[in-house]
Order: structure tokens, then C-alpha cells, then sequence
């Protein structure tokens, strides 16, 4: 597994104001028998060609007069500032709340396999086309450049991305709060997740002597217990400093090539696969403007740009005046598949909402009567999926592309905050050529018209 982290205060608050974003990570990487895939592991570079994208492991950079620098993608010996890193150290105790959960997972590992994938929505990137084995409908080309063969491994994690609102005292501290938090409470059930497979090894134990597995559901649940411990910590805080404390939060367990989501706010996270070179929305914003334009009230377009964009309608933390031990927060949850050509990035919403002049392009666009020519000039101002996904598409590595998100957010106004996340792990079985999962939180398909294919890990 590779990840890498980037932030910054943004252009228009550097030196008046204080970046109340916040990250955690906590990677678990085991390997065994064949080796590990750890911190001396070649950097991942795309190498192009004009008609392609091509996938490389790059030699070991040569040590002789030099001491090569750790790669900071997959390093888990040491992170960027603010992060946390777990190698295969299992110490702290398992959350009490998901215990429970723990207790009424299902023994049978192989049936909770079928019986998760059972009626998952299958997406061809046809909606005639069913069949999770058939050709790609543009019949893509399949070869794949031949790499030597890699240790075995399995990867765990824990990401957590929050952005706070209301000021030093305010927001920064419920941004810190709820990474930590988060992070603290769903460590030791991501290496849970990543201890009840020994099967990944070829080593046979006894169910006996193993934790019981840990469906999507209570991954889900552990997500949704560590973000309301969040939520009353940060209500605790605000009540002792007599301030408003607030935060948007994004968590995310990476276990058992699956990746578990929890949210409340607009902070979000997105899946750019190389394969299909395409991006989809993992999470949907608890704003305003999502649910005007959910609801035909406004177009794409007025939503990139709207005067009411930094309105959202959830968040962590208030004002104090609740009680801390019985506070609660919604949070939505879900799970999806992930596979080896994809990249998971987490973002605070100054790279969606980084463009300064947006007030002025919502005025523009409205009185133009919503023309094709001003639609088409406001697209170009602002930060759109498509050129996040582009941006990773060209960079070389994980960490070019966090930094060109921030370069990206700063040259199209630097509006707010920015925080990227960005991981991937290319030990995972390669993405289908004909059918994979419906992954987007929204997806822009018509699921009636698609029959229900039955995945399984074979």
C-alpha cells in the first residue's frame, strides 16, 4: 500500500490566517514468508507514451556514494506532520461499542463473502452490457507490462481527513479532535479486519484461535462509533472553552481489499481508476447546494459556483450546550471493492470550492440565462471532477499529484484550506475487464435497467 498527504493554508489566508484542516494516517503492513513490501519497495512511476499510460516499478535508486532518502509514498517508518503511522504494531484495545459488533459478525468467512456480494449493482461502463466477464465495449487493449513477481503482503489502514470551522480556538481544535479521535478508535479494528485472514499466507489456524470476522456492517458500525465519540469530545471541548467548535470529517478503513466509509459534512473522497480512466464520487456533501441541485432546484453548473457553497447542513461539534455523553451526529456510511489500478483520494473542500471569483461567476452565468458559452467559461474558471481526474492520470507519482492538487487549488483562487490524501494499493486483484461494482455515491446510471450479477472472488 502507498499513500501520501499534502496541505496547505491556501494563497488568499497565507499570513492572515491559520489552516484548520487536519490529517491522520495509520498504515498496517504485514508481510511474510515472501517478503515485505515495505519502505524499500521501488516508487510507483506512470511512464507514457503519446497513445498510453503504462505502469512501472522503477529500479532502486543506486546507493553507492549516496544514502537514498526513504520513498515517503508507503514509508511507514515515518510521516508527514500530523500523521499517524501503525507497522505492524496490534496494541490497544478494541473499541467497547464495536465489540459488540465483533460478537455478531458471522463465523463463516466465505459465506459473509457471498452473502456481501450478493445483488451488488454491476457497472459494465455500458448499460446494455451484464456480463462481468465480456469485453470492454470500446474493446481496450489488455496488456499489461510485465513485472517481476512481488512479496506477498496485506495492507490495513486508517485515513482520516477533517476541516474545521470556526477559528483557532474553534476549529482547529475540532479538527484535531476528530482525527485523533477517529484514528485512535479505528486502528485496532482495521488490523482486526487484516489478523482474521491468515488464508492470504497459505497458513491454516484453527478458527479456534482467530478473531471473528468482520463484515462491511460492522466496519460501518466502527465507523460510525468513532465519529460520534468525535462529535461529543468536540461538544466536551466546546462547552469548557465557551466557544463554537465545529468540523467536517471523512474516515475511511481500507481492509480485505474493501474500503469503508463514514462522513458528516462536505469533506470528501473520490476513486480514480487507471484502467477505465475514470473518477466517481465515493460520498455525497451534507450542504445546501447538494441538496438543491439532488432536487432540480439548480443545474452543475450554478452548484460549482452558488453564493451558498460553504453552507452544509451536518457537521461535527456546536456550541456546548448539548449534553456530551448523549450528543449524536448522523453519519452516513457505505463500503465498496476497490481493485489494484485504483487511487482513493480524501479531500477537504478548498480543492472543490478553491475559486475566489465565484460570487462574480454565479452573477455572470444566471444573467447570461444559463447560456452554453458562460456554462462552458465557469467549468474552465473552477475545479471540476473531470480535471481532478486528469490530474492524476498525468502525474508520475502519488506524491506529484498531491502536490499539483494543491498547486491546482491555489491557482484557481486558493479560496480555503486544502488537504489531499491520496492511496492505493497494487497488491489487489487487477480491475475487471468487463464488469465492476457500481461504486459512486450517485451514480449517474439508471440501476433499473441493470440486472443484478453476483461478484465473488474467484
Amino acid at each position: 500500500m502507498r499513500y501520501t498527504t499534502n496541505y496547505d493554508i491556501g494563497d488568499r489566508k497565507r499570513g492572515q490566517g491559520i489552516n484548520e484542516d487536519s490529517l491522520s494516517v495509520t498504515i498496517f503492513e504485514q508481510g511474510h514468508r515472501e517478503g515485505y513490501l515495505g519502505q524499500t519497495r521501488p516508487p510507483r512511476i506512470r511512464v507514457r507514451t503519446d497513445d498510453e499510460a503504462v505502469e512501472t516499478d522503477e529500479a532502486a535508486p543506486d546507493s553507492e556514494g549516496d544514502e537514498a532518502a526513504p520513498d515517503s509514498e508507503g514509508d511507514e517508518s515515518e510521516a508527514e506532520d500530523g500523521d499517524a503511522v501503525d507497522t505492524d504494531d496490534e496494541a490497544g484495545a478494541e473499541p467497547a461499542d464495536v465489540a459488540a459488533a465483533i460478537d455478531e459478525a458471522e463465523t463463516d468467512a466465505a459465506g459473509r463473502v457471498a452473502a456481501d456480494d450478493a445483488g451488488e449493482t454491476v457497472d459494465n461502463g455500458d448499460s446494455d452490457a451484464t456480463d462481468p466477464t465480456s469485453e470492454d465495449a470500446d474493446g481496450a487493449d489488455e496488456s499489461e507490462v510485465e513485472r517481476p513477481d512481488m512479496p506477498a503482503n496485506r495492507s490495513a489502514g486508517v485515513f482520516v481527513l477533517a476541516d474545521g470551522a470556526g477559528g483557532h480556538d474553534a476549529g482547529d481544535v475540532a479538527s484535531y479532535i476528530a482525527t485523533t479521535v477517529v484514528a485512535e478508535n479505528l486502528a485496532p479494528v482495521a488490523i482486526h479486519a487484516a489478523r482474521s485472514h491468515p488464508d492470504e499466507f497459505d497458513i491454516d489456524i484453527s478458527p479456534d484461535v482467530l478473531p471473528e470476522p468482520l463484515g462491511p456492517e460492522d466496519i460501518q458500525t466502527g465507523l460510525e462509533n468513532a465519529i460520534i465519540k468525535a462529535h461529543r469530545e468536540i461538544i466536551r471541548y466546546a462547552s469548557d472553552s465557551g466557544t463554537q467548535s465545529y468540523t467536517t470529517v471523512v474516515a475511511g478503513v481500507f481492509a480485505d481489499g474493501r474500503l469503508h466509509l463514514g462522513w458528516v459534512g462536505d469533506s470528501r473522497a473520490y476513486l480514480v481508476n487507471e484502467a477505465r480512466e475514470e473518477i466517481v464520487r465515493l460520498t455525497k456533501d451534507h450542504a445546501v447546494v447538494e441538496e438543491w441541485e439532488d432536487q432540480g432546484e439548480i443545474d452543475d453548473v450554478e452548484a460549482h459556483v452558488h453564493p451558498d457553497g460553504n453552507q452544509i447542513t451536518r457537521a461535527l461539534g456546536g456550541s456546548g450546550h448539548e449534553d456530551p455523553d448523549r450528543a449524536m451526529v448522523e453519519v452516513d456510511t457505505r463500503s465498496v471493492r476497490l481493485f489494484a489500478e485504483d487511487t482513493v483520494l480524501a479531500t477537504s473542500d478548498g480543492l472543490i470550492d478553491a475559486q475566489t471569483d465565484a460570487p462574480r461567476l454565479y452573477q455572470e452565468y444566471v444573467e447570461s440565462d444559463r447560456s452554453a458559452e458562460m456554462a462552458e467559461a465557469v467549468l474552465e474558471a473552477v475545479v471540476t471532477d473531470e480535471e481532478i481526474r486528469d490530474v492524476l492520470l498525468s502525474a508520475d507519482s502519488l506524491d506529484d499529484a498531491a502536490t499539483d492538487y494543491v498547486t491546482l487549488a491555489n491557482e484557481r483562487g486558493g479560496k480555503d484550506n486544502v488537504s489531499v490524501l491520496l492511496f492505493e494499493d497494487e497488491t489487489l486483484p487487477s480491475t475487471p475487464s468487463g464488469g465492476v461494482p457500481v461504486r459512486a455515491a450517485d451514480p449517474d446510471v439508471d440501476l433499473s435497467e441493470r440486472d443484478t450479477v453476483i461478484i465473488t472472488e474467484d
